[in-house]
């Protein structure tokens, strides 16, 4: 499908939206779209909440979001979901917090369809004190001591639809992801639709030949979009680079709410789809971010003589 296909199809006002890549293969271009298409009241369920999401609330789109880190990924603050926590400026964003691990667990339970996942890390934390959700269970099971044990849970979380980015996939769905992996196949597996955008779109034999690059395979997948270099300021690991100049950038932009309001003008409402949009940063601006060859090595996984 199209980008502009797959968002009509999948993503409907007051949805809850798993946007799911960690440091590379962030799916910008499908929250640009979302925004294009003047979505309202989403929940947005990031684990490491970034500059899409600041855009996509900017544009008015989010009324939840459900993360753990919130930042401009070492380069400075999100401006706009500073102003809304912080002074409900122009408007509040609920905010539910978690760490995360926490996220992780939550996307394990969803995509195993358990209802709570424990895990220790909360243990001394402020974050109970918080987020309510955060509760405690009783083991059924003795601890080391002989006694009662009690662990804390977090609750599944089942996206209606989520979106991740990757380097390639096949027209059936199976899509292929190296570099880092982060939660994106679990995230898929939580949600009850899935879009997959990818850099490219690669025969069966190409997946075939390296079965154990495939995390999400066809079954779980409702549609393939073909959007290279979608996941800009990110990067996608072999196809280019992370846009660090974008990131610096992006504190000053957003800190400024008139200033913001214009880039979303010219960026993201000024461009039909991201072909527009990259195609607008020029050829050149692209060059910088190119990337050289690192192989890896072949792998013999055998076959019937």
């Amino acid at each position: 499908m199209s980008m502009r296909e797959a968002v009509a199809a999948f993503v409907q006002d007051g949805a809850t939206v798993g946007l799911e890549g960690f440091t590379h293969l962030i799916p910008t271009a499908a929250g640009h779209e979302i925004i294009r298409q003047g979505r309202r009241d989403l929940t947005v369920v990031r684990m490491t909440a970034d500059i899409v999401v600041d855009q996509m609330i900017a544009a008015g789109c989010v009324s939840r979001l459900v993360s753990s880190f919130v930042g401009n990924s070492s380069a400075g603050s999100l401006g706009e979901l500073r102003r809304r926590v912080e002074r409900a400026d122009p408007a509040p964003l609920a905010f539910e917090e978690y760490s995360h691990y926490g996220m992780v667990c939550r996307y394990l339970a969803g995509a195993q369809r358990l209802p709570f996942y424990p895990l220790r890390s909360y243990g001394g934390s402020d974050l109970p004190g918080v987020n309510g959700a955060l509760r405690k269970v009783t083991s059924p099971y003795p601890g080391p001591d002989g006694g009662s044990e009690e662990i804390y849970v977090v609750p599944p979380v089942n996206p209606d639809v989520t979106i991740v980015h990757a380097q390639r996939a096949d027209r059936l769905g199976n899509t292929q992801i190296w570099g880092l992996t982060g939660i994106q196949a679990e995230a898929v597996y939580a949600a009850d639709r899935a879009i997959v955008v990818v850099e490219e779109l690669v025969d069966e034999r190409v997946v075939r030949s390296d079965p154990n690059r495939t995390p999400i395979p066809a079954h779980a997948v409702d549609a393939v979009v073909v959007c290279p270099r979608g996941a800009h300021p990110s990067f996608a690991q072999g196809y280019y680079d992370r846009d660090n100049a974008f990131y610096r950038a992006w504190s000053h932009i957003s800190a400024d709410p008139e200033r913001l309001r214009e880039w979303l003008d010219e960026w993201v409402y000024g461009t039909a789809d991201h072909a527009e949009y990259a195609a607008k940063l020029g050829e050149e601006y692209w060059a910088k971010l190119a990337v050289g060859e690192a192989l890896s090595e072949p792998v013999d996984y055998g076959r019937r003589l």
